[in-house]
């Protein structure tokens, strides 16, 4: 079993618990996806990057 590192979006409080013991609602994983080099939607997730960039 691997722990993963688990954020409640409500009180903002770490866990390792699916829900959190605060305010009992439940918690989301904090980890980012993993990388992969063969990623199909890489080039268009960096051209949506780009324009909210330059929108700036």
């Amino acid at each position: 079993m691997r722990f993963q590192l688990r954020k409640c979006s409500v009180c903002h409080r770490y866990t390792l618990k699916n829900e959190c013991l605060k305010c009992n609602n439940p918690t989301k994983l904090v980890h980012p996806a993993k990388f992969s080099p063969d990623d199909k939607y890489m080039r268009l997730r960096m051209e949506k990057n780009s324009n909210l960039d330059s929108t700036k």
